[in-house]
């Protein structure tokens, strides 16, 4: 896919993440994510990242990253674009960039380099770096230890044409206005922040209309309502959902480092759509968790 038109699809609708299907052992089962994102790819997301957090792309070896993201394409990618992620240090993000492309995906989105702090320079050169490694349009994930401003995002747009989105993590209004304003439609901007529904009207209002859903990977149908509420300026229903469900959903959540992937897997498991565990250094959820977050799914009714 070009990546202008990858940036014009990305900017509009909601995006998903799918959860990476492991057994019992660990070991990726190619055969239960086809099935899983065959069962997705209809509710009608702009696209699906794969391989990023939600798919616990960090615990994912290069070749095993490879192999989900030739499943994925496989699977939907005629009907919905897959966003493949690259991350860990630049060479390493570099080949899995390389790779996403070969396997078809229609894009990609470049998660944070690993673990050691730098300068905005060398950041700067790191997403260069990815930047000219492939000809699809790239999405850069401002998080953690990658926290970009404008006028860092001014000097890379004018280097790297095919950088074409901006997903924030952060959650730093000022430094999100900024960037927005001065680089107006350069990017096409995405809500990336853990249980993004929760800070959504506060992005639309930035003129930040985008964002990536974790829960539509076992309640699609309510996260498609809650984004069409919130594009329609329907507060009704958006504070009824963030009552009854996205808040105590939090505090589960909450409860536990690493959960917000965890609860994911295990609302998957909640609906009848298991993903097996979750792998290590993460944890799966208690049998109390999963208790608590099954009440909530209840209240909202079906979603296949």
């Amino acid at each position: 896919m070009h990546s202008q038109t990858l940036k014009q699809t990305i900017s509009s609708g909601l995006l998903s993440f799918p959860i990476t299907d492991f057994d019992v052992n660990g070991e990726f089962v190619p055969g239960s994510y086809t099935k899983r994102l065959e069962w997705l790819a209809p509710y009608g997301a702009s696209a699906l990242f794969v391989g990023g957090g939600t798919g616990e792309g960090f615990s994912l070896t290069p070749a095993e990253h490879e192999e989900v993201v030739r499943t994925a394409v496989s699977a939907c990618g005629k009907e919905v674009p897959i966003i493949a992620a690259a991350a860990y240090g630049t060479r390493i993000a570099a080949e899995m960039a390389r790779n996403a492309e070969k396997n078809g995906a229609a894009g990609l989105l470049l998660l944070p380099h690993y673990l050691t702090e730098t300068s905005v320079e060398g950041i700067c050169r790191h997403v260069e770096a990815v930047c000219a490694a492939t000809g699809l349009g790239v999405i850069v994930y401002n998080r953690n230890v990658c926290k970009l401003n404008a006028e860092a995002l001014e000097r890379l747009a004018e280097k790297c044409p095919n950088l074409i989105g901006f997903k924030d993590g952060v959650g730093e209004i000022e430094n999100m206005v900024s960037i927005r304003q001065r680089l107006g439609d350069r990017f096409a901007y995405l809500g990336g922040l853990p249980t993004a529904e929760v800070y959504a009207e506060a992005y639309k209002a930035m003129g930040v209309d985008v964002y990536s859903s974790a829960v539509f990977n076992f309640i699609p149908r309510t996260a498609l309502a809650f984004f069409k509420a919130v594009t329609e300026n329907d507060r009704e229903t958006t504070s009824k959902l963030l009552n009854d469900f996205f808040l105590p959903y939090i505090a589960i959540r909450n409860r536990v480092p690493g959960y917000a992937v965890s609860i994911v897997k295990t609302g998957a498991s909640i609906v009848g759509r298991s993903a097996g565990p979750v792998r290590a250094p993460l944890v799966d959820c208690t049998s109390r968790d999963m208790e608590d977050l099954g009440l909530l799914v209840e209240r909202l009714g079906p979603q296949a």
